[in-house]
C-alpha cells in the first residue's frame, strides 16, 4: 500500500497536467455539451475531456484502484484504493469566465461512499490563479507548498460564511429561505460557486465557514481532507462526516456556535 504522501505525488501532478488542459480549453472558449439535473446545470466537453485525461493517467500509474468521477461513472477497486474526482469544480463559474474554478483530485481507502471512506490525499487546483492545495493524512495542508491553517473569529457574528444553492428551482427557494435567519447572526455571506475552493478557502482562513446540503462525494472530497488536515471543524452538530445530508466545515473557535445556530433555523 503507497503512502498518504506517494498518492499525494500522483494527484499532483495529474492535477497540475489537468488543470493546464482546462486553462487551455477556457481560454479557447467553452462550448455547453449538455445538462444534467436541470436546464441550468451543465456540462461541457470540457468537463468530460479534463475527466477523460484524469482516468486514463491513474489507469497508466494505479491501475488496481477505483475510479469515481463526476462525468464518466464509476469502476471497481482491488485495491482498496478509489480517486474521487471532480474534473472542473464550478463549471458554471467556467463558462462564465469567473476565475473561481478547480480540479480536484482525492484518494480515499474504502468504499466510495463519504460516510464510511477514510480519505487520504488530496490535491485541488485552481488554473486561472495557479494556488494548489494539498493534504495528505497525518501529514497537515498547504497551500502551494506552505502549511495552512484555519481563521479565528472571535464569534459567529464576526465570521465570513459560505454556502451553495442546488440547480433544482425548488431546492434553491428551500435553500434560500433556510439561509435568511441566519444572515443577521454572521458578517455576511460568500456565494462563490465551487465547493472545493469554498473548503480550501475556510481551510487557510479566507473564509471562517461553509455549510451545504446536497453536495455530491466529488464536491467536497478533495477540499475536506484538505480542511480536515489545516485543522478545521468537519463534522457536522451531529458528528457525521461531509455528505450529501449537509457538509458542515468551520474554525474551530466557531464551529459549536454555528452548529448551534444551523440546528436552531433547522438547517
Amino acid at each position: 500500500m503507497p503512502t498518504p504522501a506517494e498518492l499525494l505525488e500522483i494527484a499532483r501532478e495529474i492535477a497540475q497536467e489537468a488543470g493546464a488542459l482546462a486553462a487551455r480549453r477556457r481560454a479557447e472558449g467553452v462550448e455547453v455539451a449538455a445538462s444534467k439535473s436541470s436546464p441550468v446545470d451543465i456540462v461541457t466537453f470540457a468537463d468530460r475531456e479534463v475527466e477523460a485525461l484524469i482516468r486514463a493517467r491513474l489507469a497508466e500509474r494505479r491501475p488496481g484502484d477505483g475510479f469515481y468521477g463526476e462525468e464518466s461513472g464509476a469502476s471497481a477497486s482491488t485495491s482498496g484504493l478509489t480517486w474521487v474526482v471532480d474534473p472542473i469544480d464550478g463549471t458554471v463559474n467556467f463558462l462564465y469566465g469567473h476565475p473561481t474554478y478547480t480540479v480536484s483530485i482525492a484518494v480515499v481507502e474504502g468504499e466510495p461512499e463519504p460516510l464510511t471512506w477514510r480519505a487520504l490525499a488530496s490535491c485541488v487546483v485552481n488554473p486561472s490563479t495557479g494556488e494548489e492545495f494539498t493534504a495528505a493524512r497525518g501529514l497537515g495542508a498547504q497551500l502551494d507548498g506552505r502549511p495552512i491553517a484555519p481563521s479565528t473569529p472571535v464569534d459567529l457574528s464576526q465570521s465570513l460564511l459560505a454556502t451553495g444553492f442546488s440547480y433544482d428551482p425548488v431546492r434553491r427557494a428551500e435553500q434560500g429561505a433556510l439561509l435568511g435567519p441566519l444572515v443577521s447572526q454572521v458578517r455576511d455571506i460568500r456565494r462563490i460557486g465551487a465547493a472545493s475552493l469554498d473548503l480550501c478557502y475556510v481551510a487557510c482562513g479566507r473564509l471562517d465557514a461553509y455549510v451545504e446540503r446536497g453536495l455530491q462525494p466529488w464536491d467536497h472530497a478533495g477540499g475536506a481532507l484538505i480542511a480536515e488536515e489545516a485543522g478545521a471543524v468537519v463534522l457536522t452538530p451531529e458528528g457525521a462526516p461531509p455528505s450529501r445530508a449537509l457538509t458542515f466545515v468551520a474554525a474551530p473557535s466557531i464551529a459549536a456556535e454555528l452548529g448551534a445556530a444551523i440546528t436552531a433555523i433547522g438547517w
